[in-house]
């Protein structure tokens, strides 16, 4: 018996109309990107290991898909590693290459990589694939697109500000009102841990306090304690988990907790300058808020953290993120080029739209006629017109058999095509097409020019 067949877990197939609705997304982000003047790349789905591992901190380089070197791998393995048994020590032995774990990392490879060619400051768009070996679940796959868009070789924070009207501007336009764009600042994590004491475990400190939406707070304590951060540190954190209020309030809390931390202080004068600017702009749909315990446990942020939420009704993790990295560049050698940017989780912004029903009607649209096959000389006459349509940008087709008629109009409304047209051979003799409404049921006999235009306007 043939193996039943089947597709690896967290990922999936697409049918015609998810790939439409994801179209729509992916057309409604670029035009978004383009508008506010980035400009598109892409780099290889693979990239040299070296260029991913330690970018991530632990937990990322765990996730990272690892390829097999070519041809018989062991060959080269280290023999040590390979006796015992100890994998994280042979796959570098075995394994030269990895799946992108993300955009950033490769995109930093690439301004250094071409940096005699990129005009500065240098503001690119991607949207690729990229792959974690995580545990599947509703909203988190093992492949799955991200959108980046990223600005190097500026730190001026107008760029966190535009990046926040990015966001506004791209859930407007999916009409997802209600989104809720949390911000945070790398500074202010290093300010509180270097006033719990624990500056030399920020990345473990950040990471736990990164689980507290998920875990809860005395899970993220007990973390925080196996970790070697002290109880009297942990101690000194409870005003931050309490912290609340609107935006200006939370930040009056912060000067309070960050009053000894001269690093902690200069993240809370970026918040102030960003909050000040978007107050006085203003954002059509979405909200922004302040959350303090918002961390992202990636080791390359520096300052400004951002994570999107979907709106309250929906249950879905996160549907975008980003921040500002200056110095990441610098893991390959191009030092003093900072960058900032975001990326939208696409996936999971399909899912919310899908849940809230907001995707349009005319997203599903693939075919706007076709035409019933009644044998060779009516097939001629009939793709004589379709040409012509598809001149004007009307989506239309023939049956490619002579079936019978029930079977073709049977396919029609399975695809929900709204007309068909009919050729025989009185319309062949005077030069028309009968259009047939699908949903009415109505039929008119029309001239070409006629046709196109009933079609158009439909």
């Amino acid at each position: 018996m043939a193996q039943k067949p089947s597709i690896p877990k967290g990922t999936r197939d697409f049918n015609p109309d998810q790939v439409a609705k994801r179209n729509y997304i992916f057309n409604t982000i670029r035009g978004a990107f383009e508008t506010f003047g980035f400009q598109s790349i892409e780099t290889p789905s693979f990239e040299n290991s070296a260029t991913l591992m330690g970018k991530y901190g632990d937990e990322g380089d765990r996730l990272i898909f690892k390829i097999l070197n070519s041809g018989d791998f062991l060959s080269k393995s280290n023999p040590e590693a390979y006796n015992n048994k100890d994998s994280v020590a042979l796959t570098p032995s075995i394994s030269e290459k990895a799946l992108r774990y993300d955009l950033t990392v490769p995109f930093a490879r690439y301004v250094v990589q071409h940096q005699n060619d990129i005009e500065f400051p240098f503001k690119r768009y991607q949207i690729q694939p990229v792959w974690r070996a995580d545990r599947p679940q509703k909203g988190r796959f093992r492949e799955f697109y991200q959108c980046d868009a990223d600005v190097v070789g500026s730190k001026s924070l107008w760029q966190e500000v535009e990046f926040i009207q990015l966001y506004d501007a791209v859930f407007s336009a999916l009409k997802l009102d209600g989104v809720t764009i949390k911000i945070n600042n790398r500074k202010i994590l290093s300010g509180i841990a270097e006033v719990i004491g624990a500056s030399d475990k920020l990345i473990d400190f950040t990471v736990a306090l990164d689980k507290l939406d998920k875990i809860g707070e005395e899970k993220v304590k007990e973390e925080m304690l196996s970790k070697g951060i002290s109880e009297e540190g942990i101690a000194k954190l409870q005003p931050l988990f309490t912290l609340s209020g609107d935006f200006k309030s939370q930040i009056e809390g912060l000067k309070g907790i960050l009053s000894s931390s001269v690093e902690g202080q200069k993240g809370i004068e970026e918040l102030t300058f960003i909050n000040t600017a978007i107050s006085e702009l203003g954002l059509s749909t979405a909200n922004l808020q302040l959350d303090v315990t918002l961390a992202r446990g990636l080791n390359y942020y520096t300052g400004a953290i951002f994570e999107v939420s979907a709106p309250e009704t929906v249950n879905m993790g996160s549907i975008g993120g980003g921040g500002r990295y200056d110095d990441l560049t610098g893991i390959f050698g191009m030092k003093d080029v900072s960058g900032v940017g975001i990326s939208f989780g696409l996936d999971r912004i399909y899912l919310v739209l899908e849940e809230l029903n907001l995707f349009p009607e005319t997203v599903k649209k693939h075919i706007d006629v076709l035409f019933i096959n009644f044998g060779d000389k009516e097939a001629l006459f009939s793709l004589k017109a379709i040409k012509a349509l598809r001149a004007q940008g009307i989506h239309a087709e023939l049956y490619p058999d002579s079936s019978k008629m029930k079977k073709q109009m049977n396919h029609a409304n399975k695809r929900a095509i709204p007309f068909v047209v009919l050729v025989g051979d009185q319309e062949i003799e005077t030069n028309t097409y009968t259009l047939k409404n699908m949903r009415t049921g109505e039929q008119d006999k029309l001239s070409l020019e006629a046709l196109c235009s009933a079609v158009k306007t439909s």
